[in-house]
């Protein structure tokens, strides 16, 4: 039997997926959200920061959009 994980679901049930199928809500790609339920807690804090890492990307080329220096 699997022991339960101490690291908790990034989803913020805003599931909705871009052009990358990566989730608006969470950053997360698909693959990961597949593989999230049977990752060890090594694997999902990995999962995390490339998640927090691609959802500060796309809040950097919202606000790069808003502010008229480039595409977002």
């Amino acid at each position: 039997m699997t022991q339960p994980s101490s690291v908790a679901s990034p989803c913020v049930r805003n599931c909705c997926l871009d052009e990358q199928d990566v989730c608006m809500g969470c950053g997360r790609s698909l693959d990961e959200i597949r593989v999230w339920s049977e990752s060890g807690d090594a694997e999902r804090v990995k999962i995390l920061e490339r998640s927090t890492q691609r959802r500060a990307e796309r809040e950097a080329r919202i606000q790069a959009w808003r502010q008229g220096r480039g595409p977002a």
